[in-house]
């Protein structure tokens, strides 16, 4: 599964747009959410763990994806973390998921800091029937040989997404180092960037050979993450996807924008047509 320096990853032969559910962070607070993501995803895992309602609220979730005309999601930890979900969770999100027409393209988020949670992590992948963990686990740092292990027994790629830690494509590509015999990359988080001032689309060509996918996010201002609609901000979204057309990039878009204060649903609808239209 290694690839030779300089040589892009393999991926699937269409692009795939998908909708990142992480977008709705703040729903269940109403989108007023005054103490930061934590305050959010301790919400959101409060909301969905109890299996008595798990079918209904999931059900609801994907309903509104599906509105909005997304065919596939990136399944954020707290909606079905690794942590709490059961058989029965796992059998019920299939279920619901075949029944709208979704696919997960990637689990989203923190995948722990042991080799069990990192197991954890990778046998809930392999259930939804999702080759990537998008996101990252402190387990690399401690033990990359067990990290390396542990993706390969399940066949999962972890794509090591950039965030605050990382301010250069240096950084991540530290992470990656020589690959872990292609089970390491990275998912391309184009907002980080422009928080961190770093031009995205320049991000974009460094990382190239190690991309397995890419979350596309627009933010009003860099040295700040407050995300937007795509032309909004400071991240030139259009040429990210431009230089990836360029470079002959066949893997998925993940839309992402996660707002404290606001649904972000009609954006992700207007940027999805956005995003269509330059594929076209």
């Amino acid at each position: 599964m290694s690839n030779p320096p300089g040589s892009p990853i393999e991926h699937s032969t269409t692009n795939r747009i998908s909708f990142i559910t992480a977008n709705y962070v703040a729903r269940q607070i109403g989108f007023n959410m005054t103490e930061g993501w934590g305050q959010g995803d301790r919400a959101t895992n409060e909301y969905f763990r109890p299996i008595e309602t798990f079918a209904e609220r999931f059900g609801k979730l994907l309903d509104d994806i599906r509105a909005m005309g997304f065919e596939a999601i990136d399944l954020w930890n707290a909606h079905l973390h690794w942590a709490w979900a059961t058989e029965e969770h796992i059998a019920s999100a299939r279920d619901l998921l075949a029944r709208h027409g979704l696919r997960v393209l990637s689990l989203a988020g923190g995948f722990g800091a042991t080799p069990d949670e990192l197991d954890r992590a990778c046998k809930l992948a392999v259930a939804m029937d999702a080759p990537l963990l998008a996101g990252s686990t402190t387990l690399l740092s401690k033990d990359r040989a067990a990290t390396v292990a542990i993706l390969k027994q399940h066949g999962v790629r972890l794509a090591i997404e950039n965030h605050p830690g990382e301010k250069t494509p240096a950084d991540v590509l530290r992470q990656i180092g020589d690959g872990g015999d292609g089970m390491l990359g990275t998912a391309v988080d184009t907002g980080w960037w422009g928080t961190q001032g770093y031009d995205a689309a320049k991000a974009i060509e460094e990382l190239w050979s190690h991309i397995l996918c890419v979350h596309l996010k627009d933010v009003l201002a860099a040295g700040a993450h407050e995300t937007c609609r795509f032309g909004r901000g400071v991240v030139p979204i259009e040429a990210c996807v431009r230089t990836l057309q360029h470079m002959g990039y066949q893997g998925s878009y993940g839309i992402e924008h996660e707002p404290d204060h606001y649904d972000p649903s009609e954006d992700c609808r207007a940027v999805l047509q956005m995003l269509r239209g330059w594929l076209a």
